[in-house]
């Protein structure tokens, strides 16, 4: 897990609040700092508010897998047509999958929808599974099903950004790809590399 401090936001946050027994609303104020001073004294740490591998530890959270990448998917549906992550996973089942492959789906109102869980080994793209994260938009065809076409909405491209700039907080050795660099298809129909290098 990431190192945590006063003013931290995103689901790492929430992680610790829960494990604390706080509110979990994601942003490490100084009600959070208060708890982790107050673990880490109980538990023979150094008490300095920060959340390192050492308090991660004794509040037994561990990170089981590296990550290093943080590749970009399209659903390849067509424009304009909405599809879930039950309608994902049911696709994946059918192509002898254990779990939908990825680990977010941004639908086309913006919101992220969960997956498969991060510590969990995805199935979005051979060869990288074991230390990527897999984020994938609904659409990403023209709607005649076939032509790639980059049919994300301004929601769904907000939700992106955000998304990975939160994924690259938690992760920050980790860059960020489309599936086309890595497989002889569009996906995701636009260039993820370029688009986000400066993040």
């Amino acid at each position: 897990m990431t190192t945590l401090k006063l003013w931290s936001k995103g689901s790492a946050v929430k992680t610790l609040q829960s494990k604390l027994n706080l509110i979990a609303d994601g942003i490490f104020g100084p009600i959070t700092e208060e708890a982790v001073k107050d673990f880490q004294k109980k538990n023979g740490l150094t008490v300095d508010g920060i959340v390192g591998p050492a308090t991660w530890a004794k509040l037994g959270v561990t990170q089981s897998r590296y990550i290093n990448e943080i590749i970009v998917h399209c659903s390849a549906t067509p424009e304009g047509k909405d599809f879930t992550v039950a309608d994902i996973k049911k696709w994946h089942l059918a192509r002898g999958f254990s779990d939908v492959g990825y680990h977010y789906i941004i639908y086309r109102d913006g919101s992220i929808n969960k997956g498969r869980d991060e510590s969990k080994i995805g199935a979005h793209c051979t060869g990288h599974n074991s230390y990527s994260i897999g984020v994938c938009y609904i659409g990403g065809v023209a709607k005649d099903g076939k032509t790639p076409k980059d049919t994300r909405t301004d929601a769904q491209k907000k939700s992106l950004l955000s998304l990975l700039r939160e994924l690259q907080e938690r992760y920050p050795k980790a860059t960020i790809h489309g599936h086309r660099e890595f497989a002889n298809k569009a996906c995701p129909s636009f260039d993820a590399k370029k688009e986000y290098s400066s993040l």
